[in-house]
């Protein structure tokens, strides 16, 4: 669970507004801004979620014990918001070259072994060399000219 909590919206702005300790007004206010962006019932009434009450917490806090005024919490959140974005890349971004890096030592393990039999065999496709290439890519791979496909 991630540091603001759950996004299922299920409280309806009354109890939000008493969780928070903040005034309904304060919420809409909130609302209108960009601050909190709560989900909407069918009936489009207001449905905070666990992280939209801890949202406003903070807000509350930011304003209150900080003296940020309400451009600038909204200007941190947008930063929070973007950070944790770029988190989120960065992380994918990792895995992927971490997927590249195995990708590039099973390659550079299937070279070296067949390497190594290129100077036991003999020049590759010299006649009555043992290996035949099999399949054309990025990396050549041989088998033995005696074996079944």
């Amino acid at each position: 669970m991630d540091r603001f909590g759950d996004d299922t919206p299920v409280y309806v702005i009354s109890v939000a507004a008493q969780l928070s300790g903040l005034h309904p007004q304060t919420l809409r206010t909130y609302d209108r801004m960009g601050l909190v962006c709560p989900g909407r019932a069918a009936g489009r009434g207001r449905r905070y979620s666990m992280r939209d009450i801890v949202m406003l917490r903070e807000i509350q806090r930011l304003s209150q014990d900080e003296g940020i005024n309400l451009a600038g919490i909204k200007h941190i959140l947008e930063l929070q918001r973007d950070n944790e974005r770029l988190a989120g890349e960065l992380a994918r971004m990792r895995a992927a070259a971490e997927e590249l890096a195995a990708e590039l030592e099973s390659t550079r393990a299937v070279a070296a072994r067949l390497a190594a039999q290129l100077r036991r065999g003999g020049p590759a496709g010299a006649p009555g060399g043992d290996l035949v290439p099999i399949r054309s890519t990025s990396v050549v791979l041989w088998r033995d000219r005696h074996q079944e496909p």
